[in-house]
């Protein structure tokens, strides 16, 4: 059997000036989940990444919790986020009145993006935007292609984001665009989404397990962004 775990990145750095890395949770989301695939002597036949730097570091965070060296990861950029800084920029741009403060609470801030991807889903977003919700979409499903006819018989590890894995999730399940946020916002960090596929088709198994998280001791390590 083909089989593929997307992962989300760890915590990222949210509200600080450089969000593309991995916060000091985030580093440790990202280890505990190589232990657990660890303990239960998981091994995967390639690691795929993106090519941000949060998708590295969670990797490499994982490989470490598995105790591996030297792993060569397999870059796709196709499993890059989508700039979700440029969306809500044009959403404010657009909605002045919606305008955040420097150090918005987290909330406030979610409460927007879901407005404006929703927006951007729909075509309604003014601007020079850096991609199409189209092309967002086609590049997830190209990746999704590629994997299925180049892995068979392989069991694959793909960190990813919130975002390109709630697209590929939606695309799976055929399910309207407004999916696909509610998929986003509620996938955890180092959450486990996992697929089993042929060069035929992929099929959904489980989405946002954080069993790795799930005890009351690691209650507190679940996170969002």
């Amino acid at each position: 059997m083909s089989e593929i775990y997307f992962v989300r990145h760890g915590q990222a750095s949210f509200g600080s000036s450089n969000y593309d890395q991995l916060s000091p949770l985030g580093h440790q989301q990202a280890r505990l989940l190589g232990e657990y695939f660890q303990q239960r002597n998981m091994q995967f036949d390639h690691i795929l990444t993106g090519d941000m730097v949060r998708h590295r570091e969670t990797a490499e965070g994982i490989c470490a919790g598995l105790g591996l060296d030297a792993v060569r990861f397999e870059v796709f950029r196709e499993l890059n986020e989508f700039d979700f800084h440029a969306i809500l920029h044009a959403y404010l741009a657009q909605f002045p009145a919606e305008a955040l403060p420097d150090k918005p609470a987290v909330a406030d801030f979610f409460k927007r993006l879901k407005r404006a991807i929703v927006m951007w889903s729909r075509g309604e977003l003014q601007g020079d935007l850096p991609e199409t919700w189209a092309h967002f979409e086609h590049r997830l499903d190209s990746v999704r292609a590629h994997i299925q006819q180049q892995y068979k018989g392989k069991r694959l590890l793909a960190v990813s984001s919130g975002g390109a894995i709630a697209m590929l999730v939606r695309q799976l399940l055929q399910a309207p665009s407004e999916t696909m946020v509610e998929l986003n916002l509620q996938t955890r960090n180092t959450a486990l989404i996992h697929c089993v596929f042929n060069s035929h088709n992929m099929r959904l198994s489980s989405f946002n397990t954080v069993p790795h998280l799930d005890s009351n001791e690691r209650q507190s390590m679940i996170s969002y962004t």
